[in-house]
């Protein structure tokens, strides 16, 4: 069967499910497959859910007057979504980057529907199966897309671009990440550039942090919409505090007390204000969108247990994000503070280095300002790197997580400000129950 046929099927289904657990009346159960995983054994299990469509490329599957058979369906979702996105041709924003993707999506989504019918991808669905998922979803009232696009291989955002066809582009920033993927920090340079060389190729617009000497070097281009801190640019914004929530003040006079809480997060912000101002949303409006933004999901999410203030950021940790995190921790005016920090992930030959860096950091704080924080380091990297490295520091490191709760489970805290920051495989929003 042709894309086309498929399509109209598509458009008279109430969308496509890739769960059989979430089958809604009236969906398209669209068998999937994957290194783990494998939809085509769902098959029957989607038939007595009541899916009367269903799209497989097991052609044992060809029995069941259910089934379309393709040949493969992730090349057919690509090629739904690619084919939706013709046909709907909206404005669809694209955003990639090592950190700050996801918030920067939300900022973006919250400030352009103060006057706009928007959508965008979903938490961080960003991948070759989140990202024409993420298009399936706009729909016929939708006016703006916006496209979160993930990546830990060469080629991958080039993948992504030609299924998204974005009008416009943002690279929140490029550092440290996924390097076991990429292989070398050039070559992940390289790949997050391909959303650039993509909207030069079509003509598009890039909105770009021209604070960011990396993201200025990699591009040449006239459509090129600027944000930053300096004079030049096109938004102007600066920080006016950070104890502990960002205020910023933008070239209007216009202040924005947000709930976000790092420096880190000022590109962010930024970032949105920028797009906002491109698609002409009124000042009062672009700041009642941010400041009514609430980081969730454990993104820099501020947690109130007791006395206590977590700063949960344990969704995802990289060398660059921790190094910020950290930073802004650090430089927080408080008395008392904690510090619990969990392995990065994907980092192949550069896990040593990088965990070793991090471990030199934290010494160097607690020995050179006089600190009386205390310091908890969890997962293998910083474990043997601590214990084989730093004998006699007054660092504390477990194996795993379990040991780590083990140790603190029985401990009462008080008035205290709590950084959990680790990669998403380590859990470490687990932890956060037992500081109280």
């Amino acid at each position: 069967m042709q894309i086309i046929e498929i399509y109209k099927l598509f458009l008279k289904s109430s969308g496509i499910s890739t769960d059989t657990r979430l089958l809604k009346k009236g969906n398209i159960f669209w068998a999937l497959k994957g290194e783990h995983f494998d939809g085509n054994q769902f098959v029957e299990t989607a038939i007595k859910a009541g899916s009367e469509i269903i799209i497989t490329d097991n052609p044992d599957n060809s029995k069941y007057k259910q089934c379309i058979i393709v040949k493969d369906t992730l090349i057919c979702l690509q090629k739904l979504a690619n084919h939706h996105r013709k046909k709907i041709n909206i404005p669809i924003i694209g955003i990639t980057g090592t950190n700050g993707k996801t918030t920067t999506k939300e900022l973006i989504f919250k400030v352009l529907s103060e006057k706009f019918k928007v959508k965008a991808t979903i938490g961080n669905f960003n991948n070759h199966i989140g990202v024409p998922l993420s298009i399936l979803s706009f729909n016929a009232v939708t006016e703006i897309g916006i496209v979160e696009m993930g990546a830990n291989h060469p080629g991958e955002i080039k993948s992504l671009c030609e299924i998204a066809e974005p009008n416009f582009g943002i690279i929140t920033n490029i550092g440290i990440a996924h390097l076991e993927g990429f292989g070398s920090l050039e070559n992940l340079v390289k790949t997050k550039a391909e959303l650039y060389d993509y909207i030069i190729n079509k003509k598009g617009t890039i909105f770009q942090n021209s604070d960011n000497k990396i993201l200025k070097e990699i591009t040449n281009y006239s459509k090129i919409i600027t944000y930053g801190t300096k004079s030049d640019v096109d938004t102007i914004g600066k920080i006016i505090d950070n104890e502990p929530f960002l205020k910023i003040e933008l070239e209007n006079n216009c202040i924005i007390q947000s709930n976000l809480i790092g420096e880190y997060n000022f590109e962010n912000i930024l970032a949105a204000v920028c797009v906002g101002n491109y698609f002409k949303i009124k000042d009062d409006l672009i700041k009642n969108a941010i400041e009514n933004y609430f980081p969730k999901n454990n993104r820099s999410q501020v947690i109130e247990k007791g006395t206590n203030r977590i700063i949960s950021d344990a969704y995802n940790a990289n060398p660059t994000s921790m190094d910020s995190a950290l930073n802004n921790f650090m430089n927080l005016n408080v008395q008392n503070k904690i510090i619990v920090l969990g392995d990065m992930f994907e980092l192949g030959s550069y896990a040593f280095e990088e965990h070793y860096t991090i471990i030199e950091k934290l010494i160097h704080y607690i020995n050179n300002n006089n600190s009386s924080a205390e310091v908890h380091i969890v997962g293998h990297n910083f474990y043997e790197i601590h214990k084989t490295h730093f004998t006699d520091s007054k660092i504390k490191s477990y194996k795993t997580t379990d040991e780590l709760i083990k140790s603190i489970q029985n401990k009462t805290f008080q008035n205290t400000w709590i950084l959990i920051k680790g990669s998403r495989g380590m859990k470490m929003e687990t932890i956060i129950e037992y500081f109280y």
